[in-house]
């Protein structure tokens, strides 16, 4: 089958066609033929970082978490799947799992779900890792419908799909942004853009909760960023983040009670912990993007399976506005 392939690590590292084995079909897997697949941070990282990432898979590596596809084997076990049905899902692209970079893909059935009826492939293809993501933070740091919520990076991959799943649960939410674009696409998920480049944590604070502080937060910016969610949140506030590679003063946290929960989703993959919660995660965002109240921005530069190289440039470029998807 046709892949593409890193030879080598590093931040010019080429991606390379190359005629690779087809994968052998094992128990409990299912083999699916790649449609479409998107672009994550952590790919690039992989790429640039190798072997100083403890998740990077052995070279020659095949790359690509997200994929979207349709199954063309089932292995022994799998249940709810069959051949010639259309899936989605987070699998592979990092350790001893193949990625999506190619025409066919293994997967654990547990890591996959139908996909969504209302997205096309691209669309699909762009939500697995950001979606499971800002949907276990919300869900861990306690969303409900009577509670205001923050998103930090509302603009962002994982952000613009926190905000959707929030509004999708009844919570009043509020999203952080800078610039005509972001505070425009904040708006028209239907959150209160909060334009942190121009407003003072204290003043927004004021303004949105009478000083009282967000009962949720969502911080998809974390890192120094995490000190301003502190800042922002109520007492005994629950603060998720996607970034905390780094040392912090959490004395701000202690005085008011604060739990902050990391959200690190590649660990079922990493250490075959609970993969079924991710499959059950998909199809929970399946049916919210069935019902209209989900559907992830995929950047309007087009990119096939050989154009790779050329994708990952665009999301680093920061230029790409939603995922950038490449088509198998």
């Amino acid at each position: 089958m046709k892949s593409m392939i890193l030879k080598s690590y590093g931040d010019d590292a080429k991606f390379e066609v190359a005629d690779v084995a087809e994968p052998t079909l094992k128990p409990g897997h299912v083999v699916v033929r790649i449609a479409a697949t998107s672009v994550n941070t952590v790919d690039t990282m992989i790429r640039q970082m190798g072997t100083d990432l403890p998740l990077s898979p052995d070279l020659p590596a095949i790359l690509g978490m997200d994929f979207a596809g349709t199954i063309a084997e089932v292995g022994e076990g799998v249940t709810g799947f069959a051949v010639g049905d259309e899936v989605y899902g987070c699998a592979g692209g990092l350790a001893e799992l193949q990625g999506a970079l190619a025409e066919y893909m293994p997967t654990d059935a547990r890591l996959i779900a139908h996909k969504p009826k209302s997205l096309t492939m691209k669309e699909a293809a762009a939500l697995p890792l950001v979606g499971i993501t800002a949907f276990e933070g919300l869900q861990r740091a306690g969303i409900a419908a009577d509670k205001k919520v923050l998103v930090q990076g509302g603009a962002g991959g994982v952000g613009h799909i926190a905000i959707q799943l929030a509004k999708h649960f009844g919570a009043d939410v509020y999203a952080t942004g800078t610039g005509e674009k972001q505070i425009s696409a904040i708006e028209g998920f239907g959150a209160t853009a909060i334009d942190f480049m121009n407003e003072k944590i204290a003043d927004y604070v004021g303004q949105h909760t009478g000083g009282a502080g967000f009962e949720v937060i969502f911080d998809s910016v974390g890192g120094a960023n995490l000190t301003n969610s502190f800042e922002a949140a109520a007492l005994n506030a629950n603060v998720a983040t996607t970034v905390s590679l780094l040392e912090l003063d959490l004395t701000p946290a202690h005085f008011k009670g604060l739990s902050l929960h990391v959200i690190f989703m590649l660990i079922p993959m990493l250490y075959d912990h609970k993969r079924e919660d991710h499959g059950a995660i998909l199809a929970r965002l399946a049916e919210i993007a069935d019902k209209g109240a989900l559907k992830p921005i995929v950047d309007e530069v087009a990119f096939g399976l050989e154009d790779v190289g050329a994708a990952y440039e665009r999301l680093l470029s920061g230029k790409a506005i939603g995922k950038v998807v490449i088509e198998v």
